[in-house]
């Protein structure tokens, strides 16, 4: 295990070929674009033995996905923002006909205005097309759970599609010192894909037939119940790669929570910034603690409840707008997930980091404040948006 400075982007590229990697589909799209240049230049230059086709759109990319993995041969792509939602049709069907394909995700804001950099809009946008989703923070994270993808979708228990998700330009275009693993280590935790159903021309059948009204509710039904048994295989799979790499991952993973009176939650890179809040404000002798889901879908239903342990006010950040519905789409998550507790905090949603937009220290703290004043004065139900001017 060596160290070395390396972007987020480069990270996925290296994780992907240390897979073994055997068909890459992709189209180019910002901040995506590193990860797939990345990836074109070791084909080219034979660092990487697949087969890499440039297609003319993200709808076609993750079309030639469906075919590659059906045949049973480990497949990539990435893509961000616009490009996720022109692929939208075909992500339901990757999940649908139990396709392991992986794909890397540097979320960014869905248009209009036009805005090229990071927030959650397209992760949010497909939350419900049953792909197991996780959420890197930084560039050691995309390389470590780009990997664990693989690992996960492929085993035979699973069989469904991966999305690692992580911050456009906030992590895909910033360079951090990580550790890459050796190429034996990887060998020993990610065996051959082996699919039991690939198509075959000597044995040839029918992926997502056509399917009439009697029997969709039970494929459907199937479908749910496969997806929601996914859990063990994911745990048992960090749990491996923690015993290689020493970096171990939950599906809620908590920052000085313990003792917390008042909780921030979120996904994604700013749970880092919050992290120097969560010091600051406990120097301060405020009980304040983090929690970051690691895990989207499946939803982590039992660990969340089990991580708020006796706090009081739990405050949740969204990076997208619920529009004329209830609070942003973590939130309601969260609210869904904590209802059941006879003893629950009170939940107060802020949504920032729009387009973009950072959020710094200081408005971690503002949070706090008015997520403390909201509870107060009874508002807690109220949506409240950080950093607007």
């Amino acid at each position: 295990m060596k160290m070395i400075g390396m972007e987020g982007a480069h990270a996925v590229a290296e994780a992907v070929k240390l897979a073994d990697t055997e068909v890459i589909a992709a189209y180019p799209i910002t901040p995506q674009t590193h990860i797939v240049e990345r990836l074109a230049e070791m084909v080219a230059n034979g660092e990487l033995d697949a087969e890499y086709i440039p297609v003319e759109s993200e709808h076609s990319a993750m079309s030639a996905c469906l075919g590659s993995s059906a045949t049973g041969v480990r497949t990539f792509t990435a893509t961000a923002g616009p490009g996720l939602e022109l692929m939208h049709e075909v992500v339901y069907i990757a999940s649908s006909m139990r396709l392991p394909i992986v794909m890397a995700v540097t979320n960014r804001a869905l248009s209009a205005p036009l805005s090229v950099w990071g927030d959650h809009s397209d992760a949010m946008a497909v939350r419900d097309c049953s792909w197991i989703q996780m959420f890197a923070e930084n560039g050691q994270q995309a390389f470590d759970l780009t990997l664990c993808a693989f690992r996960i979708g492929e085993d035979p228990n699973v069989l469904f599609p991966v999305m690692v998700h992580m911050d456009g330009f906030h992590v895909s275009h910033v360079v951090e010192p990580l550790f890459l693993l050796e190429k034996k280590q990887v060998d020993k935790f990610l065996p051959p894909y082996h699919r039991p159903y690939s198509l075959d021309p000597g044995r040839p059948a029918t992926l997502g037939a056509f399917a009439v009204p009697v029997i969709f509710s039970e494929v459907k039904k199937s479908q749910s119940e496969a997806f929601a048994s996914t859990k063990p295989a994911i745990l048992q799979a960090w749990k491996e790669f923690g015993d290689i790499s020493g970096r171990y991952y939950q599906p809620v993973e908590q920052y000085k929570s313990e003792d917390a009176k008042v909780l921030l939650l979120m996904m994604g890179s700013f749970g880092e910034t919050a992290m120097v809040a969560v010091d600051e404000l406990r120097q301060r002798g405020e009980k304040v603690g983090l929690i970051r889901l690691r895990l989207w879908r499946p939803f982590p239903f039992e660990e969340l409840r089990q991580a708020v342990g006796n706090a009081e006010i739990l405050i949740v950040l969204d990076r997208c707008i619920s529009f004329g519905g209830p609070p942003g789409p973590l939130c309601s998550e969260v609210k869904a997930a904590l209802y059941s507790l006879e003893k629950r905090p009170k939940v107060v949603g802020f949504i920032g980091g729009l387009g973009g937009r950072d959020i710094s220290v200081e408005q971690f703290r503002e949070m706090v404040a008015r997520g403390r004043e909201a509870v107060a004065r009874g508002g807690e139900e109220e949506t409240q948006m950080i950093g607007v001017r």
